[in-house]
């Protein structure tokens, strides 16, 4: 395996200084909004329709299961084709989504399969742009400030999980779900325009992989035995995966419990604040990380913030104040970004060129198929004792199995 390159001089907001990454970022914060957008107009219009529970938990699943059946599939992908193409034909699929949505909508033809199948559509159009994105922004600005693009694009998620709910409540109210959903197709656009201009195609600074096509669970855990030797990969991908199987963002689907036990009751300000506490505190630290160009990609550095992050989680479960319940969510989601946004750097820097779309679908497999798990260790297993024992407990077992992974990182290698 190749050894990472040295990275350079860190200044604030680093990736920034390249004018594509800049339109890259801004393009894509839009569509990861309109992404949002289509989530709150959609589950709510599905809720007055359906009332079903199973179709919200089909929701769930449908987002998360693709990554974890097709992300090295789509990362192979990425390695041999032309990631602009790859990342337009995901906007196209998302596109139709929407459109679909709105059309519906506003004929009332709306039937249970229908939603099946848009949910289905919409979670294999996130999987299939994972990792040619990464590629695209790694060619973009090169191995020196791909921690910094990392981070940002990270940031930029949050940004648009943040500022989704706030316009697709404006959309609702304004123009109605149907027609918002319609105006919402066209925030996509931007970037699907902008690829078509952009000179990178994600393998400018190597040649593309030749490697055969893999897809399957079997072929994923072959490529994890490939890469065993390299600590750096091995061990990132590692906590990646532990790290969404026990808690992942399970406690999200159960806020309105928590915050029913923290004494708000209805869907106000205060559970709305409890809810957004989370992505404000990624955002956050994105931009203070960025701003001081602090925390270089280290595996030691990326498994302290993973511990932090389970004691601060267990506080959370713990917490019988409201105050502090937002302040642990706010600092949680600090963490959470710092130590995700280190371990994918740290998979993309170590991979080879060859193998980079593959090993990044491996880390997409780990950091959010195997979320579709984290509902059994939070949500199941609350059902039965509480969900906040269930989340301590599941917090507390993320804890020990980082501190191994610790021990297994800190060894010298042979």
């Amino acid at each position: 395996m190749a050894d990472s390159p040295q990275a350079g001089r860190q200044i604030a907001f680093a990736a920034l200084h390249h004018g594509s990454f800049r339109a890259y970022f801004l393009t894509s914060a839009a569509a990861m909004m309109a992404d949002n957008i289509e989530h709150v107009i959609s589950y709510w219009v599905m809720f007055q329709k359906f009332h079903s529970p199973a179709l919200a938990g089909f929701a769930v699943l449908s987002h998360w299961l693709p990554f974890l059946l097709f992300s090295v599939y789509f990362g192979a992908l990425a390695d041999r084709y032309d990631c602009r193409r790859i990342i337009q034909f995901a906007l196209v699929l998302f596109m139709g989504v929407s459109l679909a949505w709105g059309l519906l909508f506003l004929t009332d033809t709306i039937e249970l399969w229908h939603a099946v199948v848009l949910l289905t559509v919409h979670g294999m159009a996130g999987v299939i742009w994972g990792p040619a994105s990464q590629l695209l922004i790694h060619d973009i600005v090169g191995p020196e400030q791909l921690q910094s693009a990392v981070r940002l694009s990270a940031t930029s998620r949050y940004l648009g999980l943040l500022m989704g709910p706030a316009v697709g409540g404006g959309l609702m109210l304004l123009l109605g779900s149907p027609a918002g959903l319609l105006v919402n197709v066209l925030i996509y656009a931007p970037l699907l325009i902008w690829l078509w201009k952009v000179p990178y195609d994600g393998h400018g600074r190597h040649a593309r992989g030749t490697g055969r096509r893999t897809g399957s669970l079997a072929d994923a855990l072959t490529l994890l035995r490939e890469v065993a030797k390299n600590r750096p990969i091995f061990s990132m991908i590692l906590l990646a995966g532990i790290s969404s199987l026990f808690v992942g963002n399970a406690f999200q689907a159960q806020m309105p419990e928590y915050a029913h036990d923290l004494g708000t009751d209805d869907a106000g300000v205060r559970y709305s604040i409890l809810l957004g506490a989370n992505a404000a505190g990624a955002l956050t630290g994105g931009l203070i990380l960025e701003s001081r160009g602090l925390l270089h990609a280290r595996p030691q550095t990326a498994i302290v913030f993973t511990l932090l992050w389970c004691l601060v989680i267990t506080g959370f479960a713990a917490a019988t104040n409201y105050p502090l319940a937002v302040a642990l969510m706010f600092v949680a989601g600090f963490l959470n970004l710092a130590f995700s946004s280190m371990s994918q750097t740290l998979v993309q820097l170590h991979a080879p060129a060859q193998l980079r779309g593959r090993l990044i679908g491996l880390y997409n497999t780990a950091n959010n198929g195997m979320r579709a798990f984290s509902g059994v260790t939070v949500g199941l297993v609350g059902s039965l004792i509480g969900i906040h024992w269930s989340l301590a407990l599941s917090a507390l077992a993320l804890l020990t199995a980082t501190l191994g992974l610790w021990a297994f990182a800190m060894r010298p290698a042979r």
